[in-house]
């Protein structure tokens, strides 16, 4: 288990990378944010943008939307690490026809040997409908096994909803 790791999960647009950033930077440790998004159109481009404004500076950001554990190693004990955001990872990984299962334990692996202070942030994707296509099922599912193992591996387990944070696990903050 990592000495320290924080996971911050959420629906969309529900605060969750706020109050993770918030929490980052309430550390007082060099901030590095891992990006996981590819851009593919001008409105990921725009949410990008917006995302590092709303950061503000005195951040390290490293584009990883793929293979995180070269990045996880060079941390330090000295720094926080924000992963913004697993689901953009595994989405990044379905769509590339990447075998989940390998990732999500590689992933599990980096986290655990990694020497920095860890958030990562999540979509709770478990509490809508079933999807009606395949390829959503196979998201909404591989989504919903990497955030069991992602809460189990951690010592703080936060939900975000409409910007307001609870402990599910751990710690109160």
């Amino acid at each position: 288990m990592h000495a320290d790791l924080t996971f911050v999960l959420g629906g969309a647009a529900s605060g969750k990378s706020r109050f993770a950033e918030q929490l980052v930077v309430s550390t007082g440790k060099r901030r590095v944010y891992l990006a996981t998004s590819q851009v593919f159109d001008d409105e990921m481009r725009l949410k990008i943008r917006q995302h590092i404004a709303q950061r503000g500076s005195g951040w390290t950001t490293i584009e990883a939307p793929f293979d995180l554990s070269p990045e996880l190693a060079k941390l330090t004990s000295e720094q926080v690490c924000l992963i913004d955001c697993a689901t953009m990872w595994l989405t990044n990984h379905l769509l590339a026809k990447n075998d989940l299962e390998e990732a999500r334990v590689a992933l599990l692996a980096a986290l655990k040997t990694c020497a920095a202070q860890i958030v990562i942030v999540s979509n709770e994707v478990g509490h809508g409908i079933v999807p009606d296509n395949a390829l959503s099922r196979q998201f909404r599912e591989a989504q919903g096994r990497l955030n069991i193992a992602l809460a189990a591996q951690a010592q703080r387990v936060v939900q975000v909803t409409a910007g307001l944070p609870s402990v599910l696990k751990g710690h109160p903050l």
